[in-house]
């Protein structure tokens, strides 16, 4: 049997639950205290929708940061360069890393939020999974670099949320000086991993 369509109403109940979850994140100082019942009222529907929709409120929230990542994997997937599939690995490398930062800039909110639902690791998500795989892959394409598993693993965490948050809150970086500091280390690391290693 052909697969069901959601019911118009149902998508458009999606779609507002996560508009109004994705303001009242970025509204909030601390994430934790916005409730499954203020979703609902921002949104103008009933709890049980909202339970029915996500489960709880953490699948509400990795629902959320899926969404608002989707974008990103159609480009690393089939889009053009720098992040499409036909882009140098060097340059390829540099613009993953650089799209994982500014995601996290521009949705830090919600990010903070996972973390407050529990998820403070994120090496157990799937968009973790996601993330490192690709790296890994382009990784793999670069002459001379061996340990492209650890490597990936390695540059990710150059960009995990906390450190992102910390970075612009505590020491008041700007977006510009991270993604230039990010892509000299970058540069810096591949480059002379690349050196170093052996020649085959």
């Amino acid at each position: 049997m052909p697969e069901r369509k959601p019911r118009a109403d149902a998508v458009r109940n999606r779609e507002a639950v996560l508009a109004a979850a994705d303001r009242l994140f970025a509204s909030c100082d601390r994430p934790e205290q916005v409730t499954m019942a203020d979703i609902a009222v921002a949104a103008g529907v009933g709890k049980a929708t909202l339970f029915r929709g996500f489960t709880d409120r953490t699948g509400l929230i990795r629902a959320l940061y899926e969404a608002r990542l989707e974008p990103i994997r159609r480009a690393i997937t089939d889009g053009p360069r720098p992040l499409g599939p036909d882009t140098p690995p060097m340059e390829r490398a540099l613009a993953l890393l650089d799209a994982v930062l500014c995601f996290k800039l521009d949705h830090r909110h919600l990010s903070l939020a996972l973390e407050a639902a529990g998820t403070d690791s994120p090496y157990g998500a799937d968009h973790y999974d996601w993330w490192h795989g690709t790296l890994r892959r382009v990784l793999e394409q670069l002459p001379g670099l061996d340990g492209s598993d650890f490597a990936a693993h390695a540059l990710l965490a150059a960009v995990r949320a906390d450190l992102v948050d910390h970075l612009v809150d505590r020491q008041h970086m700007t977006r510009e000086q991270l993604r230039a500091e990010l892509a000299a280390f970058v540069t810096r690391v591949l480059t002379e991993s690349g050196e170093l290693s052996p020649s085959p």
